[in-house]
């Protein structure tokens, strides 16, 4: 079927005990556990049939053999990171998500697990930095927050030939635009809480597997662990995962228009965005992706002309997050990257008048209208975000 298609009707599109149009919330926590009355769920921790409804759609829509949902993005990576043992070395994508860093470098280091951190666009950088300790690639693209493409198919290759665990993070992407698993990946895995949901209403994490037996070891660490999505927010990511093709299309194309606009404006001294030309990842992107996405990073003049901007755009939420239907723009170097340290984010092209645009449903026109006042200098009083 048609990806639209297989949005609606992915994994259980309608309750196998009842018939209903929807699975239901199945809100108990423990099950009786004669097999006649119980059909394999004994404890929810374990098993839920609305988490598993939402565990097999994703892992119908990735093209992977089994689906994982945990209670948020970073729940999922870190069980995720938890195959691996104490002295295996991970190289991972240099600007990855600031949350993901924290995890790597602050926890995970903490017991052995070495991490190299390289520009995963330079497929040769991520070849060189492999050890014999390596036992495992770990990218974004596009990447958080400047949107670099990796060459996914070259990547996968390079871990099957190898024997490395490859795993890609695809929530700025999302299955609509790109499904890593036929490239050859591992284990691709999403904050769910972005475009998958699309609301802003819930914390979820995604993770589908490629391969049974890594299935299996990943569903033994999320039960051992307990970091499981709850039964009312895998029944909300299950509605909204049924829109994410039409949210997505319009997104991308508020996205596609803004960035233009922003190329254009004097203030705006770059536009991170692989739908444009000139981005040094877009024919790759194109090969492996069926489109840019909604998300538009762009660097202002001035940290001084960002901090004006951000106190007077009214219509996107200034906040964290990202994938809603309202828009919302972020200051990387505060929110998602404010663990790294200055040095960091310098070394990374992570500055002070970066910003982060996830582009909602609303009018793109009303948007740009916003974006033009809000570059006045000459206000009296800036808008109170």
């Amino acid at each position: 079927m048609d990806f639209k298609s297989r949005l609606i009707h992915a994994g259980l599109d309608r309750d196998p005990f009842t018939g209903a149009a929807g699975v239901p919330l199945y809100l108990a926590s423990t099950f009786d556990q004669r097999k006649a009355l119980s059909p394999g769920y004994d404890y929810t921790r374990s098993g839920n049939p609305t988490r598993e409804a939402l565990e097999r759609a994703i892992a119908d829509l990735e093209g992977g053999a089994a689906g994982l949902a945990f209670a948020s993005g970073l729940a999922a990576i870190s069980t995720i990171l938890l195959i691996f043992n104490p002295g295996d070395h991970l190289v991972v994508s240099e600007d990855v998500y600031g949350g993901s860093f924290r995890v790597l470098t602050k926890v995970f280091q903490r017991w052995g697990l070495g991490v190299s951190f390289v520009d995963a666009a330079d497929a040769r950088a991520v070849e060189n930095a492999l050890t014999p300790a390596t036992r495992g690639l770990f990218v974004e693209s596009p990447s958080n927050p400047l949107l670099k493409i990796a060459d996914l198919s070259f990547i996968a290759g390079l871990a099957k030939e190898r024997r490395l665990l490859s795993i890609v993070d695809n929530t700025f992407a999302t299955p609509c635009l790109q499904r890593p698993l036929e490239l050859g990946f591992d284990v691709v895995v999403h904050s769910a809480t972005k475009f998958l949901n699309g609301h802003s209403d819930i914390l979820a994490g995604l993770a589908a597997v490629r391969d049974k037996e890594l299935a299996e070891k990943l569903l033994y660490l999320q039960n051992a662990i307990g970091a499981v999505l709850g039964v009312q927010d895998s029944w909300l990511l299950l509605r909204g995962l049924k829109t994410l093709a039409v949210r997505m299309e319009a997104s991308q194309a508020g996205a596609a228009c803004l960035a233009l606009k922003l190329a254009a404006r004097p203030e705006v001294k770059r536009v991170y965005y692989p739908g444009l030309e000139g981005h040094p990842g877009k024919d790759i992107h194109d090969r492996q992706a069926s489109g840019p996405g909604a998300i538009v990073s762009f660097e202002l003049e001035s940290e001084e002309l960002t901090r004006h901007f951000l106190s007077r755009v009214r219509l996107p939420l200034v906040s964290v997050s990202l994938g809603g239907v309202e828009s919302i723009l972020s200051h990387p170097a505060t929110m998602s990257h404010a663990s790294m340290s200055p040095e960091e984010r310098t070394e990374r092209g992570i500055s002070p008048a970066l910003l982060r645009l996830s582009v909602g449903l609303e009018n793109p026109e009303d948007l740009w209208a916003d974006f033009e006042q809000a570059w006045r200098l000459d206000a009296i009083e800036p808008h109170a975000s």
